[in-house]
């Protein structure tokens, strides 16, 4: 399966360069060609939601698919440590990004992207349930939350062991963190015991048997990754880095002189000493005015400047 990804995936005959995605051979091909893939911006996104909401045009839906598969390929790097393929959590995740994008409203006010994350979360988390070999523990929604959040606490109450020098490298938890996880995820104790119990004996693939590759099976470690480096993060970081060097300069540019000033004293100012700029009573003593009118102004500047920042992103 983890081979045949892309057949999950609306690939209508769409112009350069949506038609990135062919049938792949393999799965590093597929997260390489996914994140080839361009983003969307909010009004071209509005545009195609419009048009599959309004139209029914598969097309625009399709567009909207294929700009988020670098979304799935992220969060289902999420999942791994559950020891099913990699392949199989990004085929279920798009099923999911499938979803969003049908019942996705642009009038909402929200990006796809923040809806789209409860779907194929939902999506992988169903798959994992069904397949894992403990699935007859998580029948109710609280036996689920426990289930995902198990790994997490069990690393924060380790934590908090370290952090309090008790010396002990216990792997099992105690009866007071039993009693403490069964109380803030509303299981019985007896629950806790037994979820920790059947996952005390490690991550396993499933199936055993070579691949589809026909290569021998291999645990979940081969696929960590380095998560500075995933491809939603980059983007991310390279979009801070640009509102705070080129977005801030278009914001101040936005402002008249006075304004500036006072926010690049009050903000922007750091003197050898890294004692900052001007205080409000100098500047105001400076201007011949109060301390009060010159807050009043920076204010109404820094609300000036946030606007221009959210038209320049």
């Amino acid at each position: 399966m983890t081979h045949q990804i892309a057949m999950a995936i609306p690939t209508p005959a769409l112009a350069n360069p949506w038609s990135v995605v062919p049938s792949l051979g393999n799965l590093d091909a597929y997260i390489s060609a996914a994140n080839r893939l361009p983003m969307l911006t909010l009004e071209e996104e509005q545009k195609f939601a419009r048009q599959f909401k309004n139209d029914n045009d598969v097309e625009a839906a399709g567009k909207l698919v294929l700009s988020h598969l670098r979304l799935v390929v992220s969060v289902s790097r999420q999942y791994l440590g559950y020891g099913l393929p990699h392949g199989d959590l990004i085929q279920e995740g798009n099923v999911g990004l499938m979803k969003a994008v049908k019942r996705f409203d642009p009038d909402q006010g929200v990006r796809l992207v923040s809806y789209a994350l409860h779907w194929i979360k939902a999506e992988i988390h169903e798959y994992i349930l069904k397949n894992w070999r403990m699935v007859k523990v998580a029948t109710t929604k609280a036996q689920r939350k426990l289930f995902f959040n198990l790994r997490s606490m069990k690393q924060r109450y380790k934590s908090d062991d370290a952090a309090a020098d008790l010396g002990t490298h216990r792997d099992t938890l105690n009866p007071e963190q039993i009693e403490a996880m069964a109380r803030e995820l509303k299981v019985k104790p007896e629950e806790v015991i037994e979820m920790e119990t059947r996952m005390s004996g490690g991550d396993v693939l499933l199936d055993p048997s070579p691949s589809d590759d026909g290569e021998d099976a291999f645990g979940p470690i081969a696929y960590l990754t380095d998560t500075s480096h995933e491809p939603i993060a980059m983007i991310e970081a390279h979009q801070r880095d640009v509102l705070a060097t080129d977005g801030i300069a278009a914001a101040l540019d936005a402002l008249d002189a006075r304004s500036r000033r006072i926010v690049e004293e009050r903000w922007l100012k750091v003197n050898d000493d890294n004692s900052g700029g001007m205080t409000l009573h100098e500047l105001a003593a400076e201007y011949g005015v109060s301390a009060e009118r010159i807050r009043q102004i920076e204010v109404a500047a820094m609300k000036k400047m946030k606007t221009a920042l959210a038209d320049y992103a």
